[in-house]
């Protein structure tokens, strides 16, 4: 009888982590399918809703949607497309919805299969093809999903649901184009995953030209003149003078200079001045990317008011941070921190920096007016940053200012009252919303919102407290 060895002890070991983590991932499976389930019978409720106030459809929908994401804490769109995959399994994909259940096929090979059974959904309805190629696109898209990732299950379905519905690829990338989308998603660390969903010619030419681009910076980065600090150059006008320079100053020790008799001055050639430049080649592209971006002027066939049009962000930073005393991190508002270096110079470049003080509570004094005074509304924009409604993300200068009790009812124009919401949301409290759709806010002192759905559920808001230049 043989003795295992250590190397077949490690092995079992090996094997039997590897085998426990795919039977999780089954159970897991299955528990998104259990939990399509829940969201079916939530549907069969709304339809209930709908049937009853068919005026009010919209309301109860978002009513609906704001309630599990809220509870949830998942965005909105996630809490859609949930929504979709469920009633999408139920009614025309069974199949897949039973080796979910069985764990056969993951969640996002179902999300690949859902979203490409589109174009068949449409055809069918259509009346271009007969309801039973539905079936026929779920057999052949499911044998290949039970074998293969979720990504290239995508890309199967794809050809298979054109294939089945004859839809021609011109056709396709017509109708793909009118999805085109620019997004943004924090990443951490003060970084952030902007995306963009353009015609494939459009994205292929972009890359082409940052990678030519970047190619260029690399290659010439060697034999052109460095570029120097644009802190230490005359504002007035593209040039350097010796008296531009304070030489005393320490900050400018790496400056070794001979003066002239006629006052001009040349750099020693010895010593190196300039810091080389020494990114990569991604974030040479990257920058790249960001500058063009910034301060390319858009085509005239996108309209002529489009040339007074500047990026726009909006900055917390703490007054200590602000003249250089400390480094804590400022606020990029609606995204997360930044490096306070990055804060001061947005702060040296911008004309529309003002004070707000804050009383002992944190909270600015409430004023009488009809109307929020501008002072208000760059308090409440600091403050709120991005919509007040729990994990809503969208930025304050697309959200209106809302009297959390209505002004018409009594409630006054304070700070108190007073908040940031996306219109999404905002339509929740609408008055002409039926009773048992409608959403209520309430506003403490701190600045806590509190949201009360239809279900009688409280999801509160927290407001950051700090001290606030905007």
């Amino acid at each position: 009888m043989a003795i295992p060895t250590d190397l077949d002890l490690d092995l079992e070991a090996r094997r039997r982590v590897l085998d426990s983590w795919v039977a999780k991932r089954r159970e897991i499976a299955a528990l998104e399918a259990a939990a399509s389930e829940l969201l079916m019978q939530q549907i069969a409720i709304h339809d209930a809703d709908v049937a009853a106030s068919p005026h009010h459809r919209d309301a109860i929908y978002r009513s609906m949607i704001a309630e599990f994401s809220a509870a949830a804490r998942i965005p909105r769109g996630s809490i859609e497309f949930a929504f979709t995959e469920a009633q999408t399994m139920q009614t025309t994909l069974p199949c897949v919805h039973e080796a979910l259940a069985a764990g056969r096929v993951s969640i996002g090979h179902v999300r690949e299969i859902v979203r490409a059974a589109d174009v068949v959904g449409e055809a069918v309805r259509n009346k271009k093809v007969d309801p039973e190629v539905m079936k026929l696109y779920e057999a052949a898209v499911l044998v290949f999903a039970e074998h293969e990732t979720a990504a290239r299950t995508g890309a199967h379905a794809k050809q298979v649901a054109a294939a089945l519905v004859g839809e021609t690829v011109v056709e396709r990338h017509r109708r793909a184009e009118g999805e085109r989308c620019v997004t943004v998603r924090s990443v951490g660390d003060g970084l952030s995953l902007l995306t963009a969903v353009l015609p494939e010619w459009a994205a292929a030419a972009i890359v082409d030209r940052l990678a030519q681009m970047t190619r260029q910076v690399v290659q010439s980065r060697d034999h052109r003149e460095p570029v120097l600090d644009p802190r230490t150059a005359d504002e007035s006008g593209d040039s350097l003078f010796i008296d531009d320079f304070a030489l005393d100053d320490p900050a400018f020790d790496p400056y070794t200079a001979t003066i002239a008799g006629d006052g001009t001055f040349a750099v020693d050639p010895e010593v190196e001045h300039v810091g080389a430049d020494e990114r990569t080649w991604d974030q040479v592209q990257a920058d790249l990317f960001a500058d063009m971006l910034l301060t390319a002027d858009p085509s005239a066939a996108q309209g002529e008011g489009l040339d007074r049009i500047q990026a726009r962000v909006q900055v917390t930073v703490a007054a200590t941070t602000l003249i250089g005393a400390d480094d804590r991190p400022a606020e990029l508002d609606g995204h997360g921190p930044i490096d306070p270096e990055v804060a001061r110079r947005i702060a040296g470049r911008s004309t529309g920096w003002s004070r707000l003080f804050l009383d002992a509570s944190g909270m600015v004094t409430s004023t009488d007016t009809y109307t929020p005074t501008e002072a208000m509304r760059r308090f409440l924009r600091a403050r709120d940053q991005h919509c007040r409604f729990p994990g809503c993300r969208m930025p304050v200068h697309r959200c209106d200012i809302d009297h959390n009790h209505d002004h018409a009812r009594g409630g006054r124009t304070s700070i108190d009252n007073l908040s940031h919401f996306c219109r999404s949301h905002h339509v929740l409290k609408h008055p002409d919303v039926p009773d048992a759709h409608r959403w209520t806010a309430q506003q403490r002192q701190d600045g806590t919102i509190t949201w009360f759905s239809p279900l009688g559920r409280a999801y509160p808001d927290r407001a950051s407290r700090r001290v606030m230049f905007v």
